[in-house]
């Protein structure tokens, strides 16, 4: 059975309805992009299930989904949540008389630049307390607690506004991480770990986390975004964007805090650190003209050369044999004989996304 199934969501179908995409993208300022993700499952002897993630669910001023679809010969494939942090994923499964499981997931969207003036609060914007006890709560791997409550509370000693302890904190980053090429994907985010070692050093699930972590620490409420880069940069960043249209490889995870006056405010510590790394000529000065450019403008801004999955942390695949559960869902996951496939190996999977940006 090889067959095309659209998955839409109800806020997208309203959009879809009011107003053709290609003209709310002309009229707005949107960017319109595409991405498909084709999976092929080698080997596979049994029932063989994946979990493909896809874009940020709820629409919102800087993401907005137009649709999912879906093509392949998997028995069933239904859209699947982790029900606590709204995460969303493709959950798909094949017979176990499949001896070749492959599906193709396309995916639209909507993309605008995310930039919070920080000059002086603009509205009444808050948290409800519910709210506010949710995104300062601990996660398995980002305790508030021990000795991220300690160095939270050294980093923002006499900041006195959430704005001032997120700057504090953005900054103390910055200046005392590194990022690793050693390490494996984009990293796991064991905040305890890093600071119990003395070991500063990751990627973005690392370094983002860890600020999620002192943010939460000190009550000021912080996300982890999890998605992937779909273009390259506009500001000239080569480290910053992608360099072709196979983007299996370019997942990468922000961050965000949230502020009375002003609303969630994204931030990128992690991406300062990967400029001064990875931006030509490469090992880059923290006082190089690019770093400081990047350091200035990732406080407050996200260049939106990219996709949203997710905000979830601790995220169990919805019918896995085993049961496990991701610190995120950034990845393709998939499992064949009851065992899970490595999701830092496409090639375990052989599974490759592409993008393109879409004519309006």
């Amino acid at each position: 059975m090889n067959r095309r199934n659209f998955l839409k969501s109800s806020t997208a179908a309203v959009v879809a309805q009011s107003l053709p995409w290609s003209r709310m993208a002309a009229a707005e300022g949107w960017r319109t992009f595409e991405t498909v993700t084709r999976v092929d499952i080698k080997d596979a002897f049994g029932v063989a299930r994946a979990w493909v993630p896809l874009p940020l669910a709820a629409d919102t001023p800087w993401h907005k989904t137009i649709d999912n679809a879906w093509s392949g010969n998997a028995a069933r494939a239904q859209i699947a949540s982790d029900g606590k942090y709204g995460v969303t994923m493709l959950h798909v499964e094949w017979n176990e008389r499949e001896m070749n499981p492959a599906i193709e997931v396309t995916s639209r969207f909507m993309t605008r630049e995310r930039t919070v003036d920080l000059g002086g609060p603009k509205s009444a914007v808050d948290l409800t307390p519910a709210e506010r006890a949710f995104y300062t709560a601990p996660t398995e791997l980002i305790p508030t607690d021990g000795i991220v409550k300690k160095t939270a509370l050294e980093v923002t000693r006499g900041a006195k506004t959430d704005v001032d302890k997120a700057r504090a904190i953005y900054e103390w980053i910055v200046d005392n991480t590194f990022r690793d090429p050693k390490t494996r994907g984009c990293g796991v985010g064991d905040v305890k770990s890093m600071l119990e070692s003395g070991h500063l050093g990751g990627k973005c699930a690392d370094l983002n986390a860890l600020y999620v972590g002192l943010a939460r620490a000190v009550g000021v409420p912080a996300r982890d975004v999890y998605g992937i880069r779909v273009a390259a940069s506009k500001y000239g960043y080569k480290s910053l964007g992608t360099g072709s249209p196979n983007v299996s490889k370019a997942q990468h995870c922000r961050a965000d805090f949230f502020a009375r006056g002003y609303g969630w405010v994204p931030v990128d510590p992690a991406d300062v650190r990967k400029v001064v790394l990875e931006e030509p000529p490469g090992n880059l000065a923290i006082g190089d003209e690019k770093v400081r450019a990047a350091r200035e403008r990732l406080f407050g801004s996200w260049e939106m050369n990219w996709l949203a999955y997710n905000m979830g942390h601790d995220v169990k695949l919805p019918n896995a044999t085993k049961a496990p559960k991701l610190p995120f869902l950034m990845y393709v996951n998939a499992e064949a004989d009851g065992e899970l496939r490595d999701q830092l190996e496409p090639d375990s999977i052989r599974y490759a996304i592409s993008a393109r940006e879409i004519s309006a």
